[in-house]
C-alpha cells in the first residue's frame, strides 16, 4: 500500500483530566492526562468510533507520519487508512497513550501537581482495569457514548476483554489479537526477570534516576532483549539469523559473533534510548494482575456473564507467549454465556509479534469483520 493509502501527516493531541481517578490499588490520581490521535471522522450518529489499544512498549501513534521524512509511521500503519482494513473513510479511529506510559500521558516521567518534580516512583502501579476507566473518560470527553469496536494485540487485547466487561453497553465489538485471559506462570517468570535488570541496575536508584540525570540503560537493554526473544518464534529466529556469524568466522571471544546477538543488542540499545524503565515496569505489572477471572474463583465463563459485545478472536500458529491455547478458554468463556464470537487461528512463523505483521489470511479476517461492522452502522 502507497501513501495514497495513508492517513497522511498526524498530530497527537493532549486531553486533561481534573476529577480525580480511583486506582484498583485503592490510591487516587488527582488530575492526570492523555496523549491520543484520532483518523478518519466521526459521523453525525457518534457510532463509528474505534478505539486501538497498545500493548507493552507501544503508545498512541498508531498511523501515519508526525512529518513526511519520518523513517516509520505509526506502529499499525498497516492495518489503519482508506481502503485499508480498518477504513478511516468508514471509521473515526482513536488511539491512546496509557496512564503510566512515557509518549505525553501522565506517567513517572511527568511532573507531580504539588511537589512540580517528576513522579519517579512515586506514580502508582496501575491496571488494565484502571488504563479501560481512563480510557472511557477521554471517550466522554470525545462525545462518544458507545464505540463500534475496541481492538488491540496482546497486552491491547486484554484492555478490549477488559471494556467488554466494564462497560458493556458502551461497545458492540471486541477484537481480541494474540491474547490471553491471564499470564502463565512462565509469562510472569519472564516478566519478573525483566523487571530485575531493571531494579538491579546501580542506575535505577530506586526509581528516581531522573533527579540524577541517570537512566537504567543497561537493565532496560537486557530487558529488551529478553522480551524479544519471546516475542520471535524458533523458525522465524532461524529464517532471519540461523547460526551465521557476523563476521563470517569465529573470534574466540565474548563479542559479538552471531547475527542473532547482533540483532538482540540492536533491538536492546535502541529501546534503551527511547524507552522509560518506570514505564516498562508499570507495564509490566498491569499483564501480570490483569485475571478478569480472579474474582469468580476462577471462572472465565462466570467473569463474562455481563458481557454484552460480539467478539472477534485472533490467534496465531507461532505464538508461543500467548498461544491459541489460551485464545480458545478465552472463545469457550463467551460461548458459555451464548455470546456471538468468531475465532481464526491464522498460521504464521513470525511468533508472538505475528499480530503487527500484516500477512493475506490476517488482513482479510480484519478486513471481513470490520466491513461487518461497518455494515451495521
Amino acid at each position: 500500500m502507497g501513501e495514497k493509502n495513508s492517513v497522511g501527516i498526524v498530530k497527537a493531541k493532549l486531553a486533561h483530566f481534573t476529577k480525580p481517578l480511583k486506582l484498583t490499588s485503592g490510591k487516587k490520581l488527582p488530575s492526570y492526562e492523555l496523549a491520543y490521535e484520532t483518523y478518519g471522522k466521526l459521523n453525525a450518529k457518534k457510532n463509528n468510533a474505534v478505539l486501538i489499544c497498545h500493548a507493552l512498549s507501544g503508545n498512541h501513534h498508531v498511523a501515519g507520519r508526525y512529518k513526511k521524512d519520518d523513517k516509520y509511521p505509526g506502529w499499525w500503519d498497516n492495518l489503519i487508512g482508506p481502503g485499508k482494513p480498518l477504513d478511516t473513510q468508514r471509521f473515526f479511529v482513536i488511539g491512546v497513550n496509557n496512564l503510566g506510559g512515557c509518549h505525553g500521558s501522565s506517567g513517572s516521567k511527568s511532573i507531580h501537581p504539588k511537589t512540580k518534580k517528576p513522579w519517579g516512583s512515586d506514580f502508582p502501579i496501575v491496571t488494565v482495569e484502571d488504563w479501560v476507566n481512563a480510557q472511557k473518560a477521554l471517550m466522554d470527553e470525545l462525545g462518544i457514548k458507545t464505540l463500534a469496536a475496541v481492538i488491540g494485540g496482546s497486552l491491547g487485547g486484554m484492555q478490549a476483554i477488559q471494556w467488554a466487561l466494564s462497560f458493556p453497553k458502551h461497545i458492540r465489538h471486541a477484537i481480541v489479537i494474540a491474547a490471553a485471559p491471564n499470564l502463565t506462570a512462565q509469562n510472569v517468570a519472564f516478566n519478573e526477570v525483566a523487571r530485575q535488570a531493571i531494579i538491579t541496575d546501580p542506575d535505577f536508584y530506586n526509581g528516581n534516576y531522573y533527579r540524577y540525570k541517570k537512566k537504567p540503560k543497561c537493565g532496560l537493554r537486557i530487558a529488551r532483549m529478553l522480551g524479544h526473544i519471546t516475542y520471535l518464534s524458533d523458525d522465524a529466529m532461524g529464517i532471519k539469523f540461523g547460526r551465521k556469524l557476523k563476521n563470517k568466522k569465529i573470534e574466540y571471544s565474548f563479542g559479538v559473533n552471531f547475527e542473532m546477538e547482533s540483532y538482540l543488542h540492536h533491538q536492546g540499545d535502541k529501546f534503551a534510548e527511547e524507552f522509560d524503565a518506570n514505564t516498562y515496569l508499570r507495564m509490566t505489572r498491569a499483564l501480570d494482575y490483569f485475571d478478569p477471572a480472579k474474582d469468580y474463583q476462577g471462572n472465565l465463563s462466570k467473569a463474562f456473564k455481563k458481557v454484552e459485545a460480539e467478539f472477534l478472536v485472533v490467534s496465531f500458529t507461532s505464538d508461543w507467549r500467548f498461544s491459541p491455547q489460551r485464545s480458545k478458554e478465552i472463545v469457550k468463556a463467551l460461548l458459555d454465556n451464548e455470546l456471538t464470537v468468531s475465532y481464526a487461528e491464522v498460521t504464521a512463523k513470525h511468533g508472538h509479534d505475528a499480530f503487527l505483521m500484516m500477512d493475506p489470511h490476517y488482513r482479510s479476517i480484519l478486513t471481513t469483520y470490520f466491513k461487518k461492522i461497518s455494515d451495521q452502522l
